[in-house]
């Protein structure tokens, strides 16, 4: 896919059938996703629709969750018809001796299904690149080839046309003749039935008709010159050749280099290349440790991590020390400690240390590919500003041909009755100007300026850690104007220790018990804090039963001895209680009360830090003129102890908030002005959930790191869920500076988007002034017009790439 008409023709031909639906499409990506009907049609009859309605060559790709190819023992086909064993859902033949299998991973691992699950050990196949990229890979390689055909007939034309040769013209333009018409029927003749089917199936007039216009007029010119000058009546131009094959080729040389650009900067944001391809799996008792291939990864594996290379996939700690550099996954510049129970996630890397590491998720199902997703789904929505662009593509070549005409009418009546010339010179000339305009213009630029920006913004944002998971939210965070905030987990390390521990009654042993049996499961800071430290107290669990929790209120559960809570003090009506108060107001705490049957048995104080990012964070903020407001769970003192360090003003902050107190905060800010500001609210995406959806633009946080056994503000959100969750945008680390990242990233895409959109005016105007004539001394002569691709193109891609070279 070339131009912004290329993806209006794939829509339209792919809306046109009744089966498809959710069409989304990304001409960066030369990439379509869709709902099918199956009742209503097949995969095979869309794509044998597209073919036979846009000339497209399309390859399904195939997501079928858990797979592995390997090399058949003998053919394919034959290995299919073989029993299956327990966990293969589905075998696809790939090829003559390669198949694809499907498995589940719960009931078989990989390694076992190919070494012992049929009668001989099976070989895996070659590891296969990103299909998508693949697939840009056969383009450009069979673009360069078509390219460099024609620049290989094209040179002999303009030897023959420009050389200083001895004179034998008819000889000369006979061997220009047969060259040209190869080019104009091998290179240029795939652009008619593209121009054709787009104008006929998809009433879309596209690029390739302007294509198809010019060279077919700059071709038949130089026949009919040709015929003048064997008939012996020459024309005043001579033969034309050297232009319509020149034009071919430039043209060729620029979609070339502008298909080269685009897929280096898909290439350059490509996820999935963090994947390690091999893991040190450690033997059983009595085994050598040994190199496997990573696919070969399964559940209850560990694996070592020798120094100095990357993870293969995501893991739990189970020995060892080192530090981790996880900056390609969460933005971390900082190395990170790893040690007995830590997590380690996929294509981050190891320091000096070795580990040794418990599988927790496979490859293909990792942090690795949930990020890869999320930036793909970000790729193909489309925000504002492309449906302006596509707006003004789509009048795009309309208004050429029209311009060309003009020009063609103005400058026969300037030859007839300014310069004096004869109508057949008039019309010559008038020709070669028609001919310059057709095809100097180039909606091209406009059709990249927007997507080109979002795949490598998208792309830049996920090395951060920063993930955008619609285009929309990449659009609008630069222009938010509040900024609200969960406190535990954002603003506070999210770390909480427990300060003391006070027992009402006679039996402290027992309600302690209770108390480990009702939160130990509870993965949430404060429950993770309290279970860490009756534990370390060498207290064991009760049996609790009927546990439920209560988002932002707290938990409670049966037990024989009556109906157990544990929560803040107002849900528990225990706020009057002189042993619920805060005993130090200069050192506010978090306090959790557990109550059985309705009486207070026990108190446990705990702190939480600041994180030593958040000032500097909330000042980068301010700095932009952006509101900040704290909402928070806890109660007021500790709220605002954190608040007041932060200079946040109390009309700013509220405390002992639920999700629904939240939401209606972030939705009043919403709807507070007509102008509709844009509010941006941060929080851990489960218990946040109606906040993030009433924000204009939700963050999610997560910490990708955390395994839910450690301390920390989002313990409790997998990958997975944020994945699914209500936010807009997710952050891989716990870390203010994130929403920082966010805002700045989109405000420096937008002026990418802003200044794509110039310079397509600007190219387009002053190339269509000159190639019309209107400087009249000044003009593109028709054979170079075909460099317009190259030279509009080019500034878009390194526009959008420069985003990768600046200052994080």
């Amino acid at each position: 896919m070339t131009c912004t008409g290329c993806e209006t023709k794939l829509q339209r031909t792919l809306g046109a059938v009744a089966s498809v639906s959710n069409l989304k499409t990304s001409l960066v990506l030369a990439r379509a996703e869709f709902d099918l009907d199956t009742k209503c049609g097949s995969v095979a009859d869309v794509l044998k629709h597209l073919d036979r309605t846009t000339e497209f060559k399309c390859e399904r790709v195939e997501q079928l969750g858990s797979t592995i190819d390997i090399i058949a023992p003998n053919e394919a086909p034959d290995f299919v018809k073989q029993p299956w064993p327990e966990g293969v859902t589905d075998i696809t033949v790939l090829g003559k001796n390669t198949a694809r299998i499907a498995y589940e991973p719960e009931v078989v691992g990989a390694r076992d299904l190919v070494e012992r699950g049929w009668n001989e050990p099976l070989k895996l196949a070659p590891l296969q690149p990103d299909p998508s990229i693949a697939a840009g890979n056969n383009h450009l390689r069979n673009m360069g080839y078509m390219t460099l055909i024609s620049i290989l007939l094209t040179v002999p034309v303009l030897v023959l046309a420009w050389a200083p040769l001895p004179e034998k013209e008819i000889q000369y333009n006979s061997a220009s003749l047969a060259l040209a018409t190869v080019v104009q029927v091998v290179i240029a003749g795939p652009f008619y039935p593209k121009a054709l089917k787009a104008l006929v199936f998809s009433r879309v007039i596209e690029m390739d008709l302007l294509i198809v216009l010019s060279t077919s007029a700059a071709y038949v010119f130089s026949v009919v010159s040709f015929g003048y000058l064997v008939a012996g009546t020459p024309l005043s131009t001579g033969s034309f050749f050297e232009t319509s094959t020149l034009l071919v080729t430039l043209i060729m040389v620029g979609r070339f280099v502008a298909a080269l650009a685009r897929q280096k900067a898909v290439e350059s944001i490509a996820i999935h290349s963090l994947q390690p391809t091999t893991a040190v799996l450690i033997g059983e008792p009595g085994e050598a440790d040994r190199e496997v291939d990573a696919r070969l990864l399964q559940f209850g594996d560990t694996f070592r991590v020798v120094p100095e290379s990357r993870i293969p996939t995501d893991g739990t700690v189970l020995s060892g020390f080192s530090e981790v550099d996880e900056s390609t996954i969460t933005g971390e510049s900082r190395p990170v400690e790893k040690h007995a129970g830590s997590a380690v996630i996929a294509g981050t890397i190891n320091g000096s240390g070795t580990l040794i590491v418990r599988l927790t998720r496979l490859p293909g199902a990792n942090t690795i590919d949930m990020i890869a997703e999320m930036v793909d789904e970000a790729k193909l929505s489309k925000p504002k500003l492309q449906h302006l662009a596509d707006r003004v593509a789509s009048y795009f070549v309309p208004v050429i041909v029209a311009l060309t005409i003009v020009t063609f009418v103005v400058w026969i009546a300037v030859g007839v009755a300014v310069r004096h010339q004869s109508g057949a010179e008039s019309a010559i000339q008038a020709i070669t100007y028609a001919i310059t305009v057709l095809i100097v213009s180039c909606p091209c630029a406009i059709g990249l300026a927007v997507p080109m920006v979002i795949v490598i913004a998208t792309g830049v944002g996920a090395e951060r850690g920063v993930i955008f998971k619609t285009a929309q939210s990449l659009e609008v965070a630069y222009r938010t104007t509040h900024v609200v905030l969960d406190k535990t987990g954002t603003l506070t390390e999210g770390k909480l220790s427990v300060v003391a521990v006070d027992f009402y009654g006679n039996d402290k042993t027992a309600a302690a018990s209770l108390l480990l049996g009702l939160v130990h499961n509870i993965k949430h800071p404060v429950s993770i804090a309290v279970a860490a430290h009756l534990r370390l107290q060498g207290i064991s669990p009760t049996a609790v039963n009927n546990i439920k929790t209560l988002p932002g209120l707290g938990v409670q559960g049966t037990a024989p001895s009556g109906l157990l809570r544990a929560g803040n003090a107002r849900w528990l009506g225990l706020t009057s209680d002189s042993r619920t108060q805060q005993s130090s107001p200069s050192q506010p705490h978090t306090l959790l009360c557990f109550t059985i049957s309705d009486t207070l048995t026990a108190t446990v104080t705990m702190t939480d830090t600041l994180r030593p990012t958040t000032p500097s964070a909330i000042a980068a903020l301010r700095r932009r003129n952006i509101t900040v407001h704290v909402l928070s769970g806890d109660d007021e003192p500790a709220v605002r102890a954190v608040t007041d360090a932060l200079a946040i003003p109390p009309a700013l902050v509220r405390a002992r908030c639920t999700p629904a107190d939240k939401q209606a905060y972030v939705a009043g800010l919403v709807n507070a002005h007509t102008l509709r500001p844009v509010v941006m609210f941060c929080g851990d995406g489960t218990n946040d959930a109606p906040a993030l959806a009433a924000a204009t633009v939700g963050v999610a946080v997560v910490d990708s790191a955390s395994d839910g056994t450690g301390a920390g503000g989002n313990v409790s959100v997998t990958t997975a869920e944020i994945a699914s969750s209500a936010a807009d945008v997710v952050l891989m680390r716990p870390d203010l500076e994130g929403v920082v990242a966010a805002v700045e990233l989109s405000r420096r895409a937008v002026r990418r988007i802003a200044f794509n959109f110039a310079w397509s005016f600007v190219y387009n105007l002053f190339a269509v002034l000159l190639a019309a004539g209107v400087f009249v001394n000044v003009r593109i002569p028709p054979q170079f017009a075909g460099l317009g691709e190259l030279v509009s193109v080019l500034p878009v891609v390194v526009a959008a790439v420069a985003l990768r070279w600046e200052r994080a």
